[in-house]
């Protein structure tokens, strides 16, 4: 769930402060809130702030639009970083017609071959949310949401979502993905799986059929979520190649493209993680 969330008003108010720092606008005209600010979850010792809008239903297209301006969406709750000073967080995309595996993915692959996967609307069933929780308990260290908050967070959606779930064999439930899907775009919103399978690399495995799955449906881009560069955590995302990263100046540009206004809103680069 994002962080501020909690202060969304149930009702849609009106625009909230301008952000001090740049931001992209967004595709349509719609009242925009500023959250208050919370520590970013991203950048240790930073402040984050996000402005938002809270949505029943969005057309696919238009939501599409809107993750090309860096917005991304917690259930149903759509967010864009507005962080003043910083523009750390870039989108980041692979065209699906020209990924190709490297050599470590395609031993991932290889190494699921045995799994099976289904394709479907979201379903929160009691096996998910024990899987959910032994995730964010073993592999996060964290508390699990309650069955409310985990619907509300991940499974209540104002687009069409899909969820791909990845079986054994013996038809043990390994995996969850869920997806976003527009004509334009996949877009990966949350995998969660058994930690007990970690040698099995299940997210690496996750994100490559999802990409495979949007180039047979004839998407043309599998949206990731945000690159930070600084961000170990973040790090795998430009794995994923070729990629594409939004920069600040509204551009897509091959991933590891360096641009100079970044170094100038985040701080000193020579503090810069691999």
């Amino acid at each position: 769930m994002h962080p501020a969330a909690s202060n969304l008003p149930d009702s849609l108010p009106v625009p909230g402060t301008a952000c001090a720092y740049p931001a992209w606008a967004p595709p349509v005209n719609v009242p925009l809130t500023v959250l208050p600010d919370h520590p970013c979850s991203y950048l240790p010792g930073r402040v984050a702030t996000s402005r938002a809008f809270w949505a029943g239903e969005i057309p696919a297209d238009v939501y599409h639009e809107f993750m090309n301006a860096g917005f991304r969406r917690s259930g149903r709750l759509v967010y864009q970083p507005v962080c003043r000073g910083c523009r750390a967080c870039l989108p980041i995309r692979v065209p699906v017609s020209t990924f190709a595996p490297d050599k470590s993915q395609r031993r991932c692959v290889r190494k699921n071959a045995d799994l099976r996967v289904t394709i479907g609307p979201p379903d929160l069933t009691d096996e998910k949310l024990e899987l959910y929780r032994q995730y964010i308990t073993h592999w996060h260290g964290g508390a699990a949401h309650s069955p409310a908050e985990l619907e509300a967070f991940l499974y209540e959606s104002p687009v069409e979502t899909l969820e791909f779930v990845y079986r054994d064999g013996e038809g043990k439930l390994l995996g969850v993905g869920i997806c976003d899907r527009c004509p334009q775009s996949l877009s990966s919103v949350y995998f969660y799986f058994d930690p007990a399978e970690a040698n099995r690399r299940p997210g690496t495995y996750g994100a490559i059929y999802e990409i495979e799955y949007a180039r047979a449906q004839g998407i043309p881009y599998y949206y990731l979520g945000y690159w930070i560069d600084q961000c170990p955590s973040m790090s795998y995302k430009i794995g994923y190649r070729p990629n594409e990263v939004l920069y600040p100046d509204g551009v897509w540009r091959p991933g590891g493209f360096s641009f100079p206004s970044i170094a100038e809103s985040t701080g000193d680069r020579s503090e810069e993680l691999p």
